[in-house]
């Protein structure tokens, strides 16, 4: 699964993020034509080197006519984005990240979403932005986002309706719920347009999340700073595979009085049913009898046939259930070839990264029983394998 880290150590905006992108690999040629797919006055892109700092990355500058630069509602963009022929997933991130920007603009002004009217952000530069960054998470085929804390500049600027405090109002009201910090710059950072796409696509703030990094792409802002260098950061990778976590049902009874041969058939039967995990315990139970405990894990939708099925194979007169939290490594199961043929065996990642192998019983099973060996001679065969194993594929 790819993956991507938007490190802001000098803030963020539309234009460096796109220009990240385009440094990541997001050719222009191919951005500039699907951003034609808007029905939008003509415009083109100037794509160039630039250099903050002895450190390279790629700036876009927007080229528009004249009399194209004008504000837009809300209304109006959707539309624009709608009628389009871009692909569905990029008209909905677009039109997701000017719907954030409305909410903002709307609750600032008290207009009703659909009223806002947008200057800066309505006008061509913003929508190229805004679509150009769908596109390049699109292209680059960017699964998840994860995003450092945003620093935060001060001051004051000047827009059409006058001069505003910084972070502008937009801005921080587009960034509740978001980690930020002060930069000690009074300028600008993190414009309403990055604080939108940001809010929209990233799925964590915080630290750079575990990957295997693959590509790094700048994108130059157009200011200049003088104690950093005015970038934007995408580390592009591989998400490294964590534990996964999901929910279960516990399903328990205590049987005493019951034939255990019954034991094993009900084992075969619950697990042919769907349970993950069938389970005896011996205990020592009221006047002082001997008794096993039953569990059965299993997911909720199996639940209620698994508890029928119980109370018609055993002597049991009460069940208990409860819910449990469950952790998985990621697992699945190939084939190894040993010097007795192939053996199935079951392939885990440690947390420490390093593979594991477990072979699978019945399967050896078979295998010994084919031969004439003894069965811990085909686990010794899994084990002498194990050492120069290569997994086939990579984790799902």
């Amino acid at each position: 699964m790819k993956i991507a880290f938007f490190d802001c150590f000098s803030g963020i905006s539309g234009d460096m993020i796109l220009g990240a992108l385009l440094d990541l690999g997001l050719p222009g040629d191919l951005l500039l034509h699907e951003l034609k797919r808007l029905p939008l006055p003509d415009f083109d892109l100037e794509i160039s080197t630039a250099q903050r700092m002895n450190l390279q990355g790629k700036k876009i500058t927007i080229k528009l006519p004249a009399a194209a630069e004008k504000g837009r509602t809300f209304r109006e963009i959707k539309e624009i984005i709608k009628d389009s022929s871009l692909n569905s997933a990029v008209k909905e991130t677009s039109i997701a990240v000017f719907q954030q920007l409305a909410i903002a603009e709307a609750k600032i002004h008290r207009q009703k979403i659909e009223a806002v009217h947008f200057h800066e952000v309505g006008a061509i530069d913003s929508l190229v932005d805004i679509v150009g960054a769908g596109i390049g998470l699109h292209f680059l085929k960017i699964s998840q986002v994860h995003t450092s804390s945003l620093p935060m500049g001060s001051g004051f600027t000047k827009c059409r309706h006058g001069i505003i405090p910084l972070p502008a109002p937009a801005t921080v009201e587009l960034l509740r719920g978001v980690p930020v910090h002060s930069a000690g710059i009074e300028d600008e950072l993190v414009t309403p347009t990055g604080a939108a796409i940001l809010k929209v696509i990233t799925t964590e703030f915080g630290p750079i999340p575990p990957m295997e990094i693959e590509r790094v792409g700048y994108g130059v802002g157009t200011k200049i700073f003088k104690d950093r260098p005015n970038l934007l950061r995408i580390i592009l990778g591989e998400a490294e595979e964590k534990i996964t976590t999901d929910r279960a049902i516990v399903i328990e009874t205590n049987i005493d009085d019951m034939n255990p041969q019954i034991h094993g058939y009900l084992m075969e039967r619950l697990l042919e049913m769907g349970a993950f995990d069938v389970s005896f315990q011996p205990l020592q139970m009221k006047k002082n009898r001997p008794g096993v405990l039953l569990r059965i894990i299993c997911e909720e939708g199996k639940k209620s046939a698994l508890i029928k099925k119980i109370f018609q194979e055993t002597t049991t007169l009460g069940i208990r259930c409860y819910e449990v939290e469950r952790f998985k490594l990621p697992r699945w199961s190939e084939e190894l070839p040993t010097r007795y043929g192939s053996i199935p065996v079951k392939v885990a990642k440690g947390i420490d990264g390093n593979w594991e192998l477990f072979p699978e019983y019945e399967g050896c099973k078979q295998i010994a029983k084919e031969r004439g060996i003894a069965l811990k001679e085909v686990y010794r065969a899994v084990q002498d394998q194990s050492s120069s194993f290569k997994p086939s594929r990579l984790f799902d």
